[in-house]
């Protein structure tokens, strides 16, 4: 075989091992940012409770999925009204699920019982989740439908707000 043409295959052989090598560093370093219409990542946590959540668990139900952490005071800040509103509109088919970023398992289960959170929660301190939805900053709060985000609300919020309520209800 002439040295040109073992030459050229080498280099096609290069390229094909390289290509699959380039988009994995690119897909690790790309920075995710999850919008209101984008489709929802797909997920797996267990709950505090014991269960084992994806996103395909809700089916036709509406999702509220909260990032938050025990150390962030706006977190804190909503965290009643969250319950509130996980309370009222279970009934009607929305699940609030928290995916808690706390390091520290002893900080997130005292904030549970401090809080009487009662919506489902989920700890994550590798914070693969939220980092799959590209959410850096907490709290940060997804409503999904159907498996696609139908609104996206940056930051603390009082879930009472009957705006909110008819925003999220509208999704029913």
């Amino acid at each position: 075989m002439p040295e040109s043409r073992l030459a050229t295959r080498l280099q096609v052989a290069a390229l094909v091992l390289l290509a699959p090598l380039a988009w994995f560093v690119y897909d690790g370093l790309r920075e995710r940012n999850v919008n209101t219409g984008d489709s929802a990542p797909r997920f797996k946590v267990t709950t505090e409770r014991g269960k084992v959540l994806t996103r395909s668990d809700f089916g036709g139900k509406v999702l509220v999925l909260n990032f938050w952490a025990s150390w962030c005071p706006p977190c804190v800040e909503e965290t009643p009204s969250m319950n509130d509103l996980a309370r009222e509109l279970a009934p009607k088919g929305v699940v609030v699920l928290g995916v808690s970023v706390d390091h520290n398992p002893q900080a997130y289960r005292r904030f549970l019982t401090d809080h009487n959170v009662v919506f489902e929660t989920a700890l994550d301190p590798e914070e693969k989740v939220n980092s799959e939805f590209g959410t850096f900053k907490y709290p940060e709060t997804y409503v999904i439908r159907d498996g696609k985000v139908r609104i996206k609300y940056i930051g603390p919020r009082d879930w009472s707000d009957p705006a909110i309520r008819r925003e999220i209800e509208s999704l029913l």
